[in-house]
Parts: structure tokens; sequence; C-alpha cells
């Protein structure tokens, strides 16, 4: 792989020497590195709880918000940065699975809120540390003190980014 981003930034800079081109390397990398995560990582991992990754993202999300485990579509949907017709899919299938229920909102009679079932509070708390495990693992090419210079570097780089 650094091959071949070694062979593009050489291509681009002889192709047009007054470009930083290196730019492009750069933002392929961390394409790339997102790319081969999904796939030789996170995917696989989830799916070995029958799980499609962002089913594994929702529960999660309803894990990590506490007792009772329950949110609204809409705080989901913001919270994993998606569409609410992309959630509704992924809430229907969840609560096919017996993972998740949607129950009325009892500070909104239109609203719903969505909860962990037993079944798939059971489910979480059996895999995260699994998936921690698989996310450490994945990073294991870096030493403790690399993976905190990554996370401080691509927090300024997101914050960069998110300029609304």
């Amino acid at each position: 792989m650094q091959d071949r981003i070694e062979r593009m930034k050489a291509e681009w800079a002889r192709e047009y020497p007054e470009l930083d081109s290196a730019v492009m390397a750069t933002v392929g990398a961390l394409l790339q590195t997102g790319r081969l995560l999904e796939k030789h990582w996170l995917g696989p991992f989830a799916a070995r709880y029958s799980l499609q990754k962002g089913e594994f993202d929702v529960i999660a999300t309803l894990r990590r918000a506490g007792a009772p485990y329950e949110l609204t579509p809409t705080d989901l949907y913001e919270g994993l940065l998606m569409t609410s017709s992309a959630m509704t899919s992924r809430l229907d299938r969840l609560e096919e699975a017996g993972l998740i229920e949607r129950r009325p909102d009892p500070a909104d009679r239109r609203g719903v809120r969505v909860r962990l079932t037993a079944r798939g509070l059971d489910l979480i708390n059996e895999i995260v540390p699994q998936h921690v495990a698989n996310e450490l693992a994945a990073l294991s090419g870096l030493d403790q003190r690399e993976r905190s210079e990554l996370d401080r570097l691509l927090a300024k780089l997101i914050q960069g980014l998110a300029k609304d």
C-alpha cells in the first residue's frame, strides 16, 4: 500500500511539479485507512454476531447511553451521523432480531423511544470487550504514544473540517 502511495505522489509530482500533490497522498491514505478498517476489522467482527457494522453501532450507542439504554431515533441518527431513513431500516432489522424495541415516548405522544431489549443488552455486553480487543489489534502497528498523537492530530483535523 505504501508503495502505491509513494508511486502516486511521484506521478503527480512529475505531471504537476508546481503543485504540492503530497496532500493528495495524505487524504488518500486517510480514506484507505477507513476502508481497510471497515473491510478487514470492523465489518467482519460485527458479522461474527450476525450484525452489520451499522447495527452494531446502534446497539453500542444505546448501551453507551446508560440505563435504561434508550434514546430517540433522532438522537441515534444524529449521533451516528446518518439519515433518518437509513436509521429506520437499521432499527427495523434490530427489532426483528429482538435486540431493540420501540416504545411510545411518555414525554411526546407522537414520539418513539428505542430501547435495548434484555437480549440486546446481553449481546452488546458480551461483545464490547471483544470489540475493543479487535480495535487494539487493528491498531497494533502503533504504540500507545503514537496512538495518542494520532488521536490528537485527528481531533485537530476533524475540528478544522467540521467548521459549519
